[in-house]
């Protein structure tokens, strides 16, 4: 399949697709509100399963379904002291979502910026009186 050339200045939408915490899994685990609460909570500190939980009307293997996700995304780390499981954030899968972002955010600025100033010129031109002609 033949695909367009990408622009000079484009963003290389490629560039962090593979490996673990790819894009894809980083985003997809973000997609969901109980996911994104557990992961804000983490960032405050460790916790154990049962304080993530807490919150959520919703049943244990719910959560642990949820967490599983993180993990596969890269997002937290998951540990066993005695019979309490424990979780922590990985702070690196966010800066590389935030790192993204941040690329296509600057992109598209630039983007419009231009947009912006070829309209100021054409309004220019518009705005222009007629040359008056000369008899």
């Amino acid at each position: 399949m033949k695909t367009a050339a990408r622009p000079r200045d484009a963003p290389d939408l490629d560039a962090a697709s593979d490996g673990p915490g790819a894009l894809d899994e980083i985003f997809g685990a973000l997609a969901d509100p109980t996911r994104r609460a557990i992961v804000a909570r983490l960032t405050q500190s460790p916790c154990s399963v049962s304080e993530l939980a807490a919150p959520f009307p919703i049943s244990a293997p719910a959560i642990t379904k949820h967490l599983a996700v993180l993990e596969r995304a890269g997002m937290i780390a998951r540990w066993k002291t005695g019979r309490v499981n424990y979780c922590r954030l990985v702070a690196d899968p966010l800066g590389r979502a935030g790192a993204w972002i941040e690329q296509h955010r600057t992109f598209w600025e630039r983007r419009l910026d231009a947009l912006e100033h070829y309209l100021d010129r054409e309004t220019e031109i518009c705005n222009q009186s007629p040359p008056i002609p000369q008899d």
